[in-house]
């Protein structure tokens, strides 16, 4: 099972209303998935500000001056927004890393759910339609969207385990499938420098497309590659 919905607007004039129309094709979706479901939505680049989507179980406790911490650890002020158990930090381009070093450093148990310039990333345990009120979805604003309602199978019911699977700037992806082969090509990319949040196999199919692109390949090129080097459905 599990359910995939993604929209592309042409119409400019339909950006504010991305977040409410992919909103209504998820919840369309929860018989395929009512265990977890995950958005990620493109907005409009700014031109000098990037984004930092982050997680926590206790936000209460790991948002709480947050902002003041990372400020002084970069030399330089951060903007967070927090949604319930997620938060959206911005920064400028050049400090993204800092910013992803200080998080680990000052905040261990907080979880990064994607980064890049325009994209952020929603993901929860529940109906889709809890996780859309959640994070007020509805509201949001851009240019494109993908979103997942999941039925695990094979793998634990969390919120690491929703999708979208983030392991590139502004790239993200979305599985209904099963692959076999993924701890093999797991531990080919970890030993490449990648890093996993969690066992899902998912991930492992992003993580394989941000390698490939790394190494030069297109989007295009990459998603070919799949064909040969991961095996599953």
């Amino acid at each position: 099972m599990c359910g995939i919905v993604g929209l592309f607007l042409k119409d400019k004039s339909l950006e504010p209303r991305l977040g409410s129309m992919l909103s209504e094709m998820l919840i369309s979706l929860s018989d395929r998935g009512p265990d977890s479901a995950g958005i990620a939505i493109y907005g409009a680049p700014s031109g000098n500000e990037a984004k930092i989507t982050i997680q926590s179980a206790k936000p209460e406790h790991d948002f709480r001056n947050i902002d003041a911490e990372l400020a002084r650890a970069i030399g330089t002020p951060v903007n967070i927004a927090v949604k319930s158990t997620h938060a959206v930090v911005r920064t400028t381009p050049d400090k993204i890393d800092e910013v992803r070093e200080a998080i680990q450093v000052l905040r261990p148990d907080i979880r990064i759910m994607g980064a890049g310039d325009v994209v952020e990333i929603y993901k929860e345990v529940g109906l889709p339609e809890a996780v859309v009120d959640r994070f007020d979805v509805r509201s949001m604003t851009g240019t494109h969207g993908i979103g997942h309602t999941r039925m695990a199978t094979e793998s634990a019911v969390t919120t690491m385990g929703a999708h979208p699977f983030s392991t590139g700037a502004d790239q993200c992806l979305v599985h209904n499938g099963s692959l076999s082969n993924h701890n093999n090509v797991r531990r080919e990319l970890i030993r490449e420098g990648m890093k996993f949040e969690t066992e899902n196999d998912t991930e492992v199919a992003a993580a394989y497309l941000s390698s490939q692109m790394a190494h030069g390949k297109n989007l295009g090129e990459a998603l070919e590659g799949t064909l040969s080097d991961l095996d599953g459905f």
